[in-house]
């Protein structure tokens, strides 16, 4: 049940049409697995915070560096140097004090991404390393857990629904053979498609609208413009492809 404080605190949320106090609770009881908390994880996590969501599993082996500031929010000068967790963890107990806060400083591979993920309501793919994403693309297939997946490149960026065998998989439709390593990254960018993120998140979880489910959203920041891709599964595909309903 919701105490009198959460009730005050989500008010404004309690009114919008069809979410009520079993919406609300809905998100107290959910646990979301966060992969990374630097540029896409800082909306995705502060956002989730703010809204309610009951646990937080957030997995990032990084430590705060000067280069991650311009869009790494849950950061700061003051945090230089610490486990991204710890410094994360500190400003999203300042943000909402009734949610639990799981530290994962790992990093994500073939061998533990299953262990991690496990009992996760879903995912938000906030990765900046392609291999990680497949990593945890092929752990969130074989558990069946829908992950929400986003990226970004300069003012540019990118959002979707995963959840096969209703959509696609990553694999169906980002090659591994697609460049890898570091990106220009814009924080307001970041800010965009991590907060798209964060609503398709609270969508799924709270039962309410229509998720991005086999559509890829393309932003472009430059020219302020949306367009979306029709996304199909690969029936070849070597994650998904042998999956069925």
């Amino acid at each position: 049940m919701l105490t009198p404080d959460e009730r005050e605190r989500y008010q404004r949320q309690l009114l919008i049409k069809d979410w009520d106090n079993e919406k609300q609770e809905i998100l107290k009881k959910s646990t979301v697995f966060v992969a990374g908390a630097g540029g896409l994880g800082s909306p995705v996590l502060s956002y989730l915070a703010a809204a309610g969501v009951g646990t937080l599993r957030m997995c990032d082996f990084d430590r705060v560096d000067i280069s991650n500031l311009n869009r790494q929010i849950l950061h700061g000068t003051g945090t230089l140097g610490s486990l991204k967790t710890d410094s994360a963890a500190e400003t999203l107990h300042r943000i909402n004090e009734h949610i639990a806060i799981e530290k994962i400083t790992r990093r994500i591979t073939a061998e533990n991404a299953a262990d991690l993920i496990a009992g996760s309501d879903c995912i938000a793919d906030c990765l900046d390393s392609l291999e990680a994403r497949m990593v945890l693309n092929r752990a969130a297939v074989e558990l069946r857990i829908p992950m929400i997946h986003g990226g970004i490149n300069g003012f540019r960026g990118q959002c979707t629904f995963l959840h096969p065998p209703e959509t696609p998989c990553l694999a169906c439709f980002i090659s591994q053979k697609d460049r890898n390593g570091p990106s220009p990254a814009l924080g307001a960018a970041a800010g965009i498609i991590g907060s798209l993120q964060a609503m398709e998140i609270l969508k799924y979880l709270t039962g309410l609208g229509e998720t991005m489910k086999n559509r890829l959203m393309l932003f472009d920041g430059l020219l302020m413009r949306n367009e979306f891709i029709a996304l199909k599964r690969n029936p070849d595909c070597p994650v998904c492809g042998g999956l069925s309903g």
